[in-house]
């Protein structure tokens, strides 16, 4: 249980700009995890977490959180180097690449935190991307469709 709540924390922190413990512990419950102040101060001192100096949210030590543009700057460059097809199936994106490129345009992916997706799924040659909806799945299938044609 507590593997599995630290490795939920340290999701949150990664995808949202969380500056108290009370907020942690907010989101933690919205996962299913019931956690006192107390834990959570345990979970972040062994966990190594630190404040950013500039919002003051949570972070992994070392880890600067992506500008949102040079995130969005970096995604573009991937999938104008590494992607190949990018098709739609329902609110699912799969997108297609050279034998070994996948994982560096999913870890763009990841960075640039687009609105549309809930998620990546990286293999040799294909992501696999969770979209919010049948909606976000075709904007983003688009998006990155553009990110080719410039």
């Amino acid at each position: 249980m507590k593997a599995r709540r630290q490795t939920v924390l340290l999701e949150l922190i990664d995808h949202e700009a969380l500056h108290s413990q009370e907020s942690l512990r907010k989101r933690l419950h919205q996962r299913g995890f019931e956690a006192t102040q107390a834990t959570i101060s345990r979970d972040i001192k062994e966990l190594g977490l630190v404040k950013r100096a500039g919002d003051g949210a949570y972070q992994r030590p070392g880890v600067e959180a992506p500008n949102p543009e040079t995130a969005l700057t970096a995604l573009e460059r991937a999938a104008a180097e590494f992607l190949r097809r990018v098709e739609r199936v329902q609110q699912l994106v799969v997108i297609r690449t050279d034998a070994g490129q996948a994982q560096p345009l999913a870890i763009a992916l990841d960075r640039a935190q687009l609105p549309e997706v809930v998620g990546t799924i990286g293999g040799d040659d294909t992501i696999l991307v969770v979209a919010r909806g049948a909606r976000s799945a075709a904007t983003l299938a688009r998006r990155l469709k553009d990110f080719t044609a410039e």
